[in-house]
């Protein structure tokens, strides 16, 4: 008896140490934060101690990607580790966007919903021993219950909420913080996964009026001025100083790996991105390129910068090799970067990054950087590899090519000048499109009117001369 109880010890002790030696991992993703949207990253006007702190307490990836220009597409490749044409889901929703005759040719509508058949990290993490929850925005049709995630707080199901504002005054940001918090604190058997997806600060730009009115004080900055846009990212950064008290607390910090993400680019009228060209919904670096860093006492050094490009898929991966999970049966696009985190590597190896959209987006009212004035971009594919990148156009064809490290801002289109690398890099698009069977539109739009499009550019050209 006296040596069953003895091994039933060593089992019971042996599967703590397991679980303690497997971190708990914070995943803070937000929506529409723009990749200087931080103080860390430059920001002259918002306000963010608690992530800057973070971010250089730990390593900050200046070449971190998202897999998608807007949100449903980023969320599929986040969680599912594959590039869209993969999972399918192109856009919001699966309706063309902008007015049918301006559109050339006739989109791919794809699906809104992430296929059950794909076993998300989260499933992964679960099945490994995690406890799982997901707070916030989750947008892949389903429910997070039903895709790993053992605690779900969706922010659209939330009782008497009309967008970031609720019963009594409650505003979401603090509210997801509090349920996240709830969460850590009950998980004190297993190791944790907390997905908080903040809503913020997507549109409507809502923010607590006490707040509003300390950036109205503000002297505005050279690239950010935007009072409203400022108190929202205020909340946030409150909510991760607020979590980060509670893990010290729990004694828990150190053995907490926290990522910092976000779903795409900044909204083009309330941020700026520059040096970067685009904002949400458009191919170019600002609409795609997006702030990111790991924090890790005790593992990831303080004060690192990596300019090692990565992408939203590599956080699968990455996932599974901090939780010793199994890799399911499944492709997988994406790359861990966890010898990168430790210090093992110096890179994750040579490779390219893609993007596929055969979609359509419409332009904002206010026209600002994007190829034209009628839509934020059309139907594209685009690659990266090393410092160069190429977009592909299908509408017309066209082909753009920015070496990054000299033109960050993607203003000198070297494809005539370097046809040669043009050729390169559009050979190795379409042959990952073919290998991927990727969908792209090629049928004739019969609702399109050339001579409306024309007279709706140059309205829109005058509109904004003026």
């Amino acid at each position: 008896m006296r040596k069953l109880l003895l091994t039933i010890t060593v089992l019971a002790l042996g599967l703590t140490v397991q679980a303690e030696s497997r971190p708990n991992i914070l995943f803070i993703f937000l929506d529409d934060f723009g990749w200087r949207d931080t103080g860390y990253m430059g920001s002259d006007f918002y306000e963010t101690p608690n992530i800057d702190r973070l971010a250089k307490g730990g390593m900050v990836f200046t070449n971190a990607y998202s897999c998608s220009a807007n949100c449903a597409p980023a969320r599929a490749c986040l969680l599912s580790g594959q590039y869209t044409p993969r999972h399918k889901i192109f856009n919001v929703g699966t309706k063309p966007r902008g007015l049918a005759k301006h559109r050339r040719l006739e989109h791919i509508p794809g699906t809104k919903t992430l296929r059950p058949d794909i076993i998300t990290w989260a499933e992964a993490l679960q099945q490994a021993g995690y406890r799982t929850g997901m707070f916030g925005k989750w947008h892949l049709g389903t429910t997070p219950g039903k895709q790993g995630f053992e605690v779900e707080v969706q922010h659209n199901k939330l009782p008497g909420f009309r967008a970031h504002f609720g019963p009594k005054g409650q505003y979401l940001a603090d509210v997801l913080t509090d349920k996240t918090i709830e969460f850590i604190e009950g998980s004190k058997t297993k190791p944790w996964c907390a997905y908080l997806s903040h809503y913020a600060v997507h549109t409507p730009i809502q923010a607590k009026r006490e707040i509003v009115a300390k950036y109205e004080a503000k002297s505005p900055g050279k690239l950010h001025n935007h009072a409203t846009m400022a108190a929202m990212i205020q909340s946030v950064d409150d909510g991760v100083g607020k979590i980060i008290a509670k893990l010290d607390q729990l004694g828990q910090r150190d053995n907490t790996v926290i990522f910092f993400f976000s779903d795409n680019g900044g909204y083009g009228p309330a941020t700026d991105m520059a040096p970067l060209w685009g904002y949400k919904g458009n191919y170019y670096e600002g609409g795609i390129r997006v702030p990111f860093f790991v924090n890790w006492p005790g593992t990831v050094a303080a004060g690192q910068s990596i300019d090692e490009p990565i992408i939203g898929v590599d956080i699968y991966p990455t996932f599974l090799n901090l939780a010793k999970a199994k890799r399911p049966n499944q492709p997988m696009d994406g790359r861990s970067i966890l010898p990168l985190i430790r210090g093992d590597a110096k890179s994750v190896g040579p490779r390219p990054l893609f993007w596929h959209f055969p979609a359509y987006l419409q332009a904002y009212d206010v026209i600002g950087e994007q190829r034209d004035p009628l839509f934020r971009t059309r139907p594209c594919s685009a690659v990266r590899l090393g410092d160069w990148k190429l977009h592909e156009y299908f509408e017309d064809g066209a082909l753009e090519l920015y070496n990054l490290k000299d033109d960050v801002g993607e203003r000198r289109n070297l494809a005539q000048i370097s046809p040669e690398k043009a050729e390169e890099l559009h050979k190795l698009l379409v042959a990952w499109r073919k290998k991927i069977n990727a969908p792209v539109p090629a049928r004739a739009n019969p609702e399109f009117d050339a001579a409306a499009e024309a007279r709706a550019i140059r309205k829109a050209l005058d509109s904004q001369d003026g």
